[in-house]
């Protein structure tokens, strides 16, 4: 019987299940090689942890490994329901109370390493997180993609530690009472992506997709987001990569000052504090949430079940 100790959190309603013990053991002397030896020989690994019986489609998890660069305190592995991921705003906020409240983590800033690259992680207290995320920046603005079913719309490419289509000319209202329909708007406009040229850079698979509009009420955010990740699940938290990729397209377009906060609202109405300065023509954003520990468990992976995975 495989045993693996797992926290959960969630940072601005969405999840984050954090990987204690029980891991495989890794040969792997970089993240990179960490991520490509989990992906073809440890699936299994991502899928019994994520997904039913033992989770849900909404979980992201993260399996924290030693730093493979020094000046590192830590390397993560982000994962969800469907594959591999870049960077993950929430999870890393999710990751670094629960590294706090074992002890492993100081108040105080530390250096992560992602496959994105390394993010600058500051614990406040033990509930808030400010992160420096990577690089983020538009690849193309106002890029025509024709949808089944919905007809022409308009988008940004943009990278924020994943790669984003941005849309704000949907017609859609960004309530939670519309979540179904939003779900159906934004599958669709994944699967038309799917099919088009529409690539990121070397070729990247354009595979979240945020639709942009206006916020539940100007005192308490500038703008909403309904964001839909890889595996057809929206994220409930205002989406970390998501507003680093939007904070871009606004500081080009010249609608958003450096250094100017960015309120940031997601679909259920929690709400991340998000500036950026420029370097070399990108944004270098700083995302900051709050997140809160919800549950300790020891998942149990029997062999003999036949639906272990």
């Amino acid at each position: 019987m495989q045993t693996i100790d797992v926290i959960d959190s969630h940072t601005g309603g969405e999840p984050t299940r954090v990987v204690m013990r029980g891991a495989p053991a890794l040969r792997a002397t970089s993240l990179a090689d960490a991520v490509r030896e989990l992906r073809e020989e440890h699936d299994d690994f991502r899928r019994s942890v994520i997904n039913e019986p033992r989770g849900s489609e909404i979980l992201v998890g993260a399996l924290v490994l030693p730093a493979f660069e020094s000046g590192n305190a830590a390397a993560v592995v982000f994962f969800n329901n469907a594959t591999y991921l870049g960077m993950c705003g929430h999870g890393m906020i999710g990751v670094a109370i629960t590294l706090a409240a074992e002890g492993t983590l100081e108040i105080g800033t530390h250096s992560i390493e992602t496959p994105a690259g390394s993010v600058s992680v500051t614990l406040h207290t033990a509930n808030r997180v400010s992160i420096d995320n990577v690089e983020s920046f538009r690849l193309q603005k106002n890029v025509k993609l024709e949808v089944p079913g919905i007809g022409a719309i308009h988008g940004d490419i943009a990278w924020g530690g994943n790669w984003f289509f941005l849309v704000t000319d949907h017609g859609q209202l960004l309530v939670s009472e519309n979540v179904d329909a939003l779900v159906t708007f934004t599958v669709r406009i994944r699967a038309a992506l799917d099919k088009s040229t529409l690539r990121g850079t070397d070729g990247a698979v354009i595979d979240h997709i945020e639709l942009c509009g206006p916020p539940s009420a100007p005192a308490l955010a500038d703008s909403r987001n309904f964001v839909l990740c890889p595996g057809k699940e929206y994220d409930r938290s205002p989406c970390g990569t998501g507003t680093s990729a939007r904070l871009a397209c606004l500081l080009e377009d010249g609608e958003l000052e450096p250094g100017q906060v960015w309120r940031q609202e997601s679909i259920t109405g929690s709400v991340f504090e998000a500036k950026a300065t420029v370097r070399n023509g990108r944004a270098l954003p700083t995302i900051s949430g709050d997140a809160y520990l919800t549950a300790r468990a020891t998942l149990l992976y029997d062999p003999r079940d036949p639906l272990k995975l």
